[in-house]
């Protein structure tokens, strides 16, 4: 029907216009360290980062993406009204949080948004409570992991290099820091880029516009990663100011070690096809690099905001995706 065409098309609109707001909080992250220690200008960051999503999705494959799909909602109750209604929620959640520069997870925000909308569409029965549970516990795990990370490969870098002067060490690092970049940015395109991705593959499927074995479009791969880049470019920086430069201070070494640790962390996540916050590895990553140094060297009065906003990320999005539902569903 001509009408639908119409809905499934502007559907596909709303969610690049998430993936926009994306890459205006969620992707900053993927650069933070970089720009903050000045290793790169922030165009050139976001170029290494643009680069690095397009490699994540040939490298681990789209795991993630399809656990977005198909492994939190039913897909047989999933339409275009749940799918719309649930994208409303996740971008008034993440476009109010980027404009107060809290870098809170556009990753949670759409999960939270899928969900509210199915669970008011058609009830609890409607969700994969398992594939859901996951997404819960790595609210805590990520970043503990990505902490944990971090204080390691802090405290190993300064023993192997303890009789080196600082000067020294951030020089070098300054160019390492590049090569933990890239990996980061690599395995971020493979876990926070593809969330998007899953949602218009489904929306796709559900109105009978692809049809067969699921897969990810060509196309839908190129738009999403072409336009999350775009977002970075054009507002990251609030976010990247709180994660990179507000939270710890943060030198090349740190920088290095942040990524390297966050990237190990994603790699393991996206092959898992477990879909986790990028901003909570790279903050908890952060985190555990700052307390090496010493346990004051974090603002953890910073930190605490920060994890409250990853607490009501879900249940946020969720109940605005519900409303938006209910309107979507009585006005179209």
């Amino acid at each position: 029907m001509p009408e639908i065409f119409t809905l499934v098309v502007i559907t596909v609109i709303v969610a690049l216009i998430f993936d926009f707001g994306n890459g205006l909080n969620d992707a900053a992250n993927a650069i933070a360290t970089v720009v903050a220690t000045r290793a790169l200008p922030l165009w050139g960051a976001v170029l290494l980062a643009a680069v690095g999503n397009f490699a994540g999705v040939f490298i681990f494959g789209v795991a993630v993406a399809t656990t977005v799909a198909k492994g939190l909602v039913d897909p047989s109750i999933v339409n275009v009204y749940v799918i719309l209604g649930g994208l409303t929620g996740a971008i008034l959640w993440v476009y109010f949080a980027t404009y107060y520069g809290i870098p809170v997870s556009a990753s949670h925000s759409l999960i939270g948004g899928f969900v509210g909308a199915a669970l008011v569409a058609a009830g609890l029965s409607s969700l994969k409570l398992m594939g859901i549970s996951k997404v819960l516990i790595f609210i805590i795990v990520a970043p503990l992991l990505g902490m944990i990370g971090g204080f390691l490969f802090f405290a190993v870098i300064m023993w192997m290099f303890r009789k080196t002067k600082p000067q020294k060490v951030n020089k070098w690092f300054r160019k390492l820091q590049l090569i933990t970049a890239s990996t980061y940015s690599i395995t971020h395109g493979a876990n926070d880029a593809q969330k998007t991705m899953g949602l218009i593959a489904i929306l796709l499927f559900s109105s009978g516009h692809l049809k067969g074995e699921f897969f990810i479009p060509y196309w839908v791969v190129i738009t999403s990663y072409t336009v999350i880049a775009l977002g970075t470019l054009a507002g990251g920086w609030r976010v990247i100011k709180t994660i990179g430069i507000k939270l710890t201070k943060i030198r090349p070494v740190h920088g290095f070690c942040a990524s390297g640790a966050g990237s190990v962390v994603l790699a393991f996540t996206s092959i898992a096809g477990i879909p986790v916050s990028t901003t909570h590895v790279m903050a908890g990553s952060i985190m555990g690099v700052g307390s090496v140094r010493r346990f004051s060297a974090v603002r953890w009065k910073l930190a605490r905001g920060m994890v409250w906003a990853w607490i009501l990320t879900i249940p946020a999005a969720a109940i605005v995706s519900g409303a938006s539902y209910f309107v979507i569903s009585l006005v179209i």
